[in-house]
């Protein structure tokens, strides 16, 4: 079976997996997820609260630091909009509640090895499972704040990426082209983490196998991906059902806040 996923698409069906990952682990319980604001962890952080029953006052659409938009939207040198008074802080999770307001600021002393941070990327290499994260904030953003637990204390860190984000060339390389004292723009820096595409995403959901097959198209598909699911006949129905909504999500469009 061969679908098309929009980057919209992508980003519910990412969250939606990711979301259920989350929930099934212990720490959802016991210790704190940290879901970082961008635009398909918005997605992440949505499908998680509304499996806690936290739901209220959320909206993915406002979830997000620095975003990548044409030039008829206007953003700050750092690619933030001017206006930002709405943002709702990051998702942190502690024992299952919703900490509402706090950042992955508040809580980064705290993280032990058992939690989890959940961070999106702007590039990624799907071969050699390596992400990369434009950094526009000159003290490194929030991932080099994470990185004193993804380092320093073995802080799982989960990286939800659509297919839309995939480079061909190496992500250290790039980081030395980018970050030498030459360039100009955003920095990056390459990071490890367990990559979740909407290929990862399909097996989590469905425990099927997912190829990438083909890309592009036109009139709101720009960006889009063809992707192969490997199947057997029983389960087809079931999955193509059950993605139906995903399919048709729509564009993303910035809300103000």
């Amino acid at each position: 079976m061969q679908l098309v996923f929009t980057p919209s698409a992508g980003k519910k069906l990412i969250g939606k997996a990711v979301a259920q990952q989350l929930y099934n682990n212990k720490t959802r319980k016991d210790g704190i997820i940290a879901i970082i604001a961008g635009t398909t962890n918005g997605f992440v952080a949505d499908e998680l609260l509304k499996l806690l029953k936290q739901h209220e006052s959320f909206s993915p659409y406002h979830f997000y630091r620095g975003i990548t938009t044409p030039p008829s939207v206007k953003t700050t040198e750092n690619g933030r909009l001017p206006d930002e008074s709405g943002f709702p802080g990051d998702v942190i999770i502690e024992k299952g509640i919703w900490q509402k307001r706090k950042t992955i600021f508040d809580v980064i002393e705290h993280l032990e090895k058992n939690d989890i941070i959940v961070k999106g990327a702007n590039a990624v290499d799907i071969i050699n499972k390596m992400a990369g994260i434009l950094i526009g904030h000159p003290q490194g953003g929030t991932i080099v704040a994470s990185l004193q637990a993804i380092v320093g204390k073995r802080t799982r860190l989960i990286i939800p990426v659509g297919l839309e984000k995939r480079v061909p060339q190496n992500i250290d390389l790039t980081a030395r082209i980018l970050n030498s004292p030459e360039c100009t723009g955003p920095r990056f820096i390459p990071v490890q983490g367990e990559i979740v595409t909407e290929l990862e995403a399909i097996r989590i959901l469905y425990d099927v196998k997912a190829h990438l097959t083909a890309a592009g198209g036109v009139c709101g598909a720009e960006g889009s991906v063809w992707i192969h699911i490997d199947a057997p006949a029983e389960k087809i129905d079931f999955i193509k059902k059950d993605l139906e909504t995903i399919l048709c999500e729509k564009p993303f469009k910035i809300i103000p806040m």
